[in-house]
């Protein structure tokens, strides 16, 4: 835990010295306006006349959002590069969660690389052509839902570990080539689902990249709802279950670290709840609201955008703690890691030797399995 609270500050530091890296500009709109948000909710009402003004909600969002996706970019560009450093320096791809894991750590990087183009979307012109536009929502949406089928192919992969582990154990040699096809599969079922992104995505006669407009209403209340059910409550539901019966494999099982392991997995529930369901909630209620042709209660208005852009941006930190939460957390990958700073020349020789002689003198009696970090995920 003493590694992880250095990295963090290592990243926090890196993040104090970086100027922002970010230019947000905010739009006025909401249900009777040209809006451009930072997902896939974008569309083009064509100017008609603004019922609610949102003077606060800009004031807010010009301070805001420049300071979040600074961190939540640099954050999420630091963690995932390493995780992936580490990965194919030492050609560490030995279990299912450590491919799944790359491919993880690969979406996260590819979405954190993306914000400095979603800061571009939400200034008063897009200035980077129709074909950018089209892919910026894409690689929203494709690192968003296989990130989350990744999180769950995980869950599952866990759950066999330990509480099936003398069959798990005996499919260990086809444990990579399945990873590989299920990792390539995701991607695949992945870009399937943007393909609405490629489509429709385009620069309006204002100048503003857009996905939906007035006209294709119907449309983004469909996907808005295939995203919440395939994006969140399957794999929700997936998680839930898997990890349920890997705390009730532990609980009967005398090991050493099953306490320890127990708190990782509510954690990793815990992280998961925290960062998609107020913004699965919200978003919900945005698409029943707009679904039902919207009202004129300003109020109304007001807080359901304010709410959706915080819900948001909690959704969005789920790309710097899954570094943290999945890779960081293991004292295998905690090892390889130190050991890759002290061959590029960042770290002694004796404190290599000092920070894992004291991991080991911690894990020394504890029971290790074929996951990645040992019982914890």
């Amino acid at each position: 835990m003493t590694f992880l609270a250095g990295k963090i500050l290592g990243s926090a530091l890196i993040l104090w010295h970086l100027s922002g890296c970010l230019a947000l500009e905010n739009t006025s709109q909401l249900a009777r306006h040209t809006e451009t948000t930072v997902d896939d909710t974008s569309y083009d009402y064509n100017d008609t006349v603004e019922l609610c003004e949102k003077n606060s909600s800009r004031s807010f969002r010009d301070w805001f959002f420049p300071i979040i996706f600074s961190l939540i970019c640099l954050v999420a560009i630091v963690g995932n590069f390493l995780v992936i450093l580490t990965y194919l320096y030492f050609m560490r791809l030995k279990t299912m969660t450590d491919m799944y894991l790359l491919n993880l750590g690969i979406a996260d990087l590819l979405f954190a690389l993306s914000l400095p183009f979603w800061a571009a979307s939400l200034m008063s012109k897009w200035q980077l052509g129709i074909f950018l536009c089209k892919v910026m929502y894409t690689v929203y949406k494709v690192t968003f839902f296989s990130g989350m089928f990744l999180l769950t192919f995980i869950s599952i992969d866990r759950y066999f570990a330990i509480t099936k582990a003398v069959s798990a154990h005996r499919c260990r040699s086809r444990a990579i080539y399945m990873s590989k096809v299920s990792s390539g599969v995701i991607w695949l079922v992945t870009l399937f689902l943007s393909i609405p992104e490629m489509v429709y995505a385009r620069v309006n006669s204002n100048g503003i990249c857009i996905l939906y407009t007035q006209e294709s209403m119907r449309l983004r209340v469909g996907m808005q709802l295939a995203q919440m059910f395939f994006g969140f409550v399957i794999p929700a539901v997936v998680m839930v279950f898997c990890y349920v019966g890997i705390v009730k494999t532990l609980v009967l099982s005398k090991s050493f670290q099953k306490n320890k392991a127990i708190k990782v997995i509510f954690a990793v529930v815990a992280v998961f709840l925290f960062c998609q369901l107020p913004y699965n909630i919200v978003l919900l209620m945005s698409t029943l609201y707009e679904a039902q042709g919207g009202s004129e209660d300003c109020k109304y208005d007001n807080a359901l955008f304010f709410a959706m852009d915080i819900s948001k941006v909690i959704a969005f930190l789920r790309c710097c703690l899954n570094p943290f939460l999945y890779a960081f957390i293991g004292v295998k990958f905690r090892h390889d890691l130190l050991k890759l700073m002290k061959d590029l020349g960042c770290m002694s020789r004796e404190r290599f030797f000092q920070y894992t002689s004291c991991s080991r003198r911690r894990s020394s009696g504890a029971m290790e399995t074929e996951t990645t970090t040992s019982f914890s995920p």
